[in-house]
């Protein structure tokens, strides 16, 4: 009961703080990114030892200047997720525009349903909204629930404040069953590591052995749906671009884990070019396969 009082109290400081205009919370977030940075040390050890495995190619002195860039980012990023609870339909509109996005709006028009791939890179939590906004049709994010069921229900109320429909993963064949009458959106965070239970397929991502969702490729096999990727371009403090680029079109002529491969790569070079922008506070690689799977592995793509 106490747990859930102070849960309802600091959703309300958040909704008086989203209250206030971005430049003012863009002030408290360079404050936060000093906080994060240079007082409590925010994740440090696992941000500096993601970023030295993942780009070897970097000088010690480049790797801190990306670091520095990331928290910068990531101060930003949570006064922007903040705002979310009052932000208008024009803010986001303005903020957050869609290039090529007449690509995927043809599929849907036509009565073809779209898969989506992105990932943690840039504003993902303004994507969605945005996406629920430049789209004439059901959009359904597929999300993780938070552990907090307090502040889980608040989250998804504010992410579906344009229309989104949330699904959670384990819900989403049924999501699915029931939208395939009428052309919809789902889409899927592409960078998020599986429990370890549920770590099937294993590749080479960002320099290092890295277990990859299958979901997408699964559900677009089966449907034939078209995937897009909607890559994220930071243009300046508070505003986005994303480019809608076709990823796939003909799933169900793939080989098995092609998909995967291709959603993984292209994320990878997103990530190369511009680092900063990506969640290296995440503990993306925390488990390890296990050697017969590796083993297993190298000797498919020998055979390919």
């Amino acid at each position: 009961m106490i747990k859930k009082g102070i849960s309802h109290l600091g959703i309300f400081f958040l909704g008086v703080l989203s209250l206030l205009p971005l430049p003012v919370l863009y002030i408290l977030a360079d404050g936060t990114y000093l906080l994060l940075y240079f007082v409590f040390g925010y994740r440090r050890k696992v941000v500096r030892a993601n970023l030295l495995n993942a780009l070897p190619d970097r000088t010690l002195h480049e790797i801190a200047i990306i670091e520095k860039r990331f928290y910068r980012y990531l101060g930003s990023l949570v006064f922007e997720i903040v705002k979310m609870s009052s932000i208008s339909k024009q803010e986001i509109e303005r903020r957050f525009v869609f290039k090529n996005k007449e690509q995927v709006q043809e599929y849907l028009d036509h009565g073809q349903s779209v898969l989506i791939c992105s990932a943690h890179y840039g504003n993902w939590e303004w994507g969605t909204l945005g996406i629920g906004l430049n789209f004439s049709a059901d959009h359904y994010p597929i999300y993780k629930p938070l552990t907090n069921p307090t502040f889980d229900h608040w989250f998804k109320k504010v992410r579906s404040k344009f229309g989104n429909k949330l699904i959670a993963m384990r819900q989403t064949m049924r999501a699915l069953q029931a939208s395939k009458d009428k052309p919809s959106i789902f889409s899927f965070g592409n960078d998020q590591a599986p429990s370890k239970d549920e770590s099937h397929y294993w590749t080479s991502f960002m320099n290092q052995a890295s277990s990859v969702q299958l979901g997408i490729e699964k559900i677009a096999k089966r449907t034939n749906q078209p995937i897009f990727y909607f890559k994220v371009n930071v243009l300046k403090r508070g505003f986005y671009e994303v480019d809608c680029v076709p990823l796939c079109l003909n799933p169900a002529e793939t080989a098995e884990f092609e998909i995967t491969e291709l959603h993984t790569r292209f994320l990878e070079e997103i990530i190369k070019a511009q680092p900063e922008y990506w969640l290296w506070s995440h503990r993306r690689w925390k488990y390890r396969p296990k050697p017969e799977l590796l083993l297993s592995k190298n000797k498919m793509l020998k055979q390919a």
